[in-house]
């Protein structure tokens, strides 16, 4: 992990084409811009491990053999 400290008003650079923008430290939080081509997916890291968690789920919904499943729900009925 790298950490580099900036002050509001400053910016680093990621890979030459996305730029990341301190504009605001107020308490215990930080405002961000980033300008970054649009190809690149920027997403806050609570939504991407649901988007992750999501992908997961339907792959294991995939492999589930459904009339197997159905004949166990009916015997234990």
């Amino acid at each position: 992990m790298l950490i580099i400290s900036r002050k509001v008003g400053e910016s680093l650079i990621i890979d030459n084409e996305i730029e990341i923008f301190i504009l605001d430290i107020k308490n215990d939080k930080i405002r961000i811009g980033i300008e970054a081509p649009k190809s690149v997916k920027i997403l806050r890291k609570e939504l991407f491990e649901t988007e992750k968690s999501n992908r997961e789920a339907v792959q294991i919904a995939d492999k589930l053999d459904y009339k197997a499943l159905k004949t166990i729900i009916t015997k234990r009925d």
